[in-house]
């Protein structure tokens, strides 16, 4: 939650100095590569892969062949990615006008962007070391350092990048920017770096050990290269997009990303968070055959999700305008900026329970040694977004390719459900279907009050920060309470457990104190 938090910080400080320019394109377009390749070894690929089979040599080989697989994948992913990191910073200006094409029509912008991705390259690297670490600390049953790492890649982007930036141009002109790639790559190596002490607390420890023949490392790069495609489906669509957008004129790169930024937070805090949890407990079940607990990890987690995200959709749905007025809207980050990110928002949120259950249901058939599965329906969903982004772009705009990634989300999420459903036998389907619809009638309702609210309250209000807290506070304050007296009512099954489970978390952290 503070990491996400944080992150919705660190993008407040860019539309504050920067707003929706050529300049926060161009860094959105320099950060695409290594943040799609970020979110492929964090929350998708590397993690799932690792996890798996870090998971089934604890529990078939013991500690020692498992610490030994750690350090074989850990100098391994040295070995690969440092001379990759070294190409992408010698070619970067090929690269971006690979994934940026419309850029050399707007002069500077293509040279700019290279620039930044060149600085920024070396954060893949720095993120799947970081990856590896959280992988063994989450078998480990460790979660609190490894989620709290991103925490400490923000606090560095944000610091560092202002430190450096103030640098470059005291004024925050322009060229501030390349302060602020700068500070991503302080970001990347304090998320490693805060993750050392707790590895060794586990019992980890380095070892210069390389064997790209071993069992268990090749295993992890049979997973990882289907995985690839089938975990990263979302974000290689994201990239599509912002190489469509970038056609678009200044702008819409930026819209796009500070409205899938808001999209980021729901599904990084429920998601991914629910995905990373479940993945250790899951693969455990998988290695012992014991599939009834796979099924009932699989389905609680799957009703978290639509539980929290559901709402949160709805919400973002129409609620865009109040809350990227009051988070964005300052300094460079002009009422029109708010207008265009809000629409994209809507559009956006239209997918995010798919977004989010992809991060569960993925994951899963990896932990059943199926990696072939989630790739097919990635490269399937990839060519629909790109031919979804080729009709609906010229006439909707940023918003059109939106739409797209939302729709090509939710049918990935659907073929996944019921193909894993097929494979294991059931997933309890109908308690699931039985709490999905009274959460939609639940979210539906919170969505009428507090679009409701709103407009009775916003021509009242005035522009500053008071009327921005108004206009968005009060009408999600409406729905909250409309969403979850409705939920009790209908007696959703996951509501009790959510609470007990949040419940438990706060009886915890208040007995350490």
């Amino acid at each position: 939650m503070v990491s996400r938090i944080f992150g919705l910080v660190r993008e407040q400080v860019f539309a504050a100095f920067f707003g929706a320019s050529m300049v926060y394109d161009a860094f959105l377009m320099a950060f695409r590569i290594p943040n799609l390749l970020r979110d492929l070894f964090a929350e998708g690929a590397l993690s799932a892969a690792f996890v798996t089979t870090f998971s089934q040599h604890v529990t078939q080989k013991g500690e020692a062949a498992a610490w030994r697989l750690a350090n074989l994948v850990l100098n391994a992913l040295i070995l690969i990615l440092l001379p990759l990191t070294i190409l992408g910073m010698i070619f970067s200006p090929q690269i971006v006008d690979l994934i940026a094409p419309g850029f050399r029509a707007i002069p500077g912008k293509t040279e700019l962007t290279a620039e930044m991705t060149s600085i920024m390259f070396p954060f893949i690297l720095l993120v799947a070391l970081a990856t590896v670490a959280m992988g063994i600390l989450n078998t480990k049953d460790r979660f609190g350092i490894p989620a709290s790492a991103s925490t400490f890649f923000n606090l560095g982007s944000v610091v560092g990048g202002l430190a450096f930036a103030y640098a470059i141009d005291p004024h925050f002109g322009p060229r501030a920017i390349v302060g602020m790639a700068i500070g991503t790559l302080i970001g990347g190596m304090l998320q490693f770096l805060v993750q050392l002490p707790s590895l060794r607390h586990v019992g980890y420890r380095y070892r210069p050990l390389v064997d790209f023949t071993d069992p268990g490392v090749v295993q992890i790069m049979r997973l990882m290269g289907p995985a690839i495609i089938g975990t990263g489906a979302v974000q290689i669509n994201v990239l599509v997009n912002s190489s469509f957008a970038s056609y678009l004129g200044n702008g819409p790169v930026s819209w796009l990303g500070y409205a899938f930024r808001f999209m980021q937070f729901p599904i990084g805090l429920f998601g991914v968070a629910i995905g990373t949890a479940t993945l250790p407990s899951i693969s455990r079940a998988a290695a012992r055959g014991d599939l009834a607990e796979f099924r009932k990890t699989l389905a609680s987690s799957l009703g978290m999700v639509f539980l929290f995200c559901i709402p949160s959709a709805f919400g973002l749905a129409v609620l865009g305008e109040p809350i990227v007025s009051l988070i964005y809207q300052r300094g460079h980050f002009t009422a029109a900026d708010t207008r265009q990110t809000a629409a994209a928002l809507a559009f956006y949120a239209v997918g995010l329970t798919g977004y989010a259950a992809i991060k569960v249901l993925a994951p899963a058939f990896y932990a059943l040694k199926d990696a072939r599965t989630p790739m097919i329906v990635g490269v399937v969903s990839i060519a629909t977004n790109y031919v979804l982004n080729l009709l609906l772009v010229e006439r909707f705009g940023h918003r059109g390719l939106a739409m797209a990634t939302s729709g090509v989300a939710l049918v990935n999420f659907l073929a996944l459900f019921f193909l894993i459903k097929k494979k294991i036998g059931h997933i309890e389907g109908r308690r699931i279907f039985q709490s999905l619809w009274k959460i939609l009638l639940a979210s539906a309702a919170m969505a009428v009050a507090s679009w409701t609210v709103y407009a009775e309250i916003s021509p009242q209000m005035g522009p500053g920060l008071e009327g921005q807290l108004a206009n968005a506070l009060i009408p999600i304050a409406a729905g909250t309470a409309v969403f979850f007296l409705l939920a009790r009512l209908l007696a959703v099954a996951d509501l009790e457990s959510a609470e007990r489970a949040l419940l438990g978390k706060f009886l915890r952290r208040s007995s350490k104190e």
